[in-house]
């Protein structure tokens, strides 16, 4: 896609709220007692400055179209798994344009170049488009009403 730029987000960037909110939007409910301030302040706090955690988020012509994360735990039935590619979210009327793609390959290359080695997520009806990248799946369980696959893959290689 032209003119897509993935950056970094900080604690203080100016579209830190937005994703809070699209986070709190889409997945609230895997979250019981979560408020949107909450969503925000746990936000902050994986917007570190390189692996993990970090925070990306993908800009469409300058305007925030995605999101997507690498956190050390994000399902609470599985504290031993860790790292992992966690909120990746695009907006509806950007799907379909590579945008998830590109989002969960930049945590990939953020894994790979902080030395990890494998990394995880868990979905509950995305496991297609994982699959398309290289994800295998490693488990199915139950979490807060909810089917979901946790799937898992080697990180790619940093580009040299």
């Amino acid at each position: 896609m032209r003119h897509l730029e993935i950056l970094r987000l900080g604690p203080d960037s100016p579209h830190l709220a937005r994703v809070a909110a699209w986070q709190h939007a889409e997945w609230s409910h895997l979250s019981p007692g979560e408020t949107l301030a909450s969503r925000l302040a746990a936000l902050r706090g994986e917007c570190g400055r390189a692996g993990v955690p970090s925070v990306f988020v993908a800009l469409a012509t300058g305007r925030p179209v995605g999101t997507a994360s690498l956190v050390a735990q994000d399902l609470d039935p599985r504290p031993d798994l860790t790292p992992w590619l966690a909120s990746v979210y695009v907006l509806p009327e950007w799907r379909g344009r590579g945008i998830a793609s590109s989002l969960v390959r930049r945590v990939e290359v953020e894994a790979s170049g902080n030395g990890i080695e494998r990394l995880y997520l868990f979905t509950p009806d995305r496991q297609a488009l994982y699959r398309r990248l290289g994800w295998t799946d490693h488990e199915t369980l139950r979490h807060h009403g909810e089917t979901v696959t946790v799937m898992t893959r080697r990180p790619i290689p940093t580009p040299a």
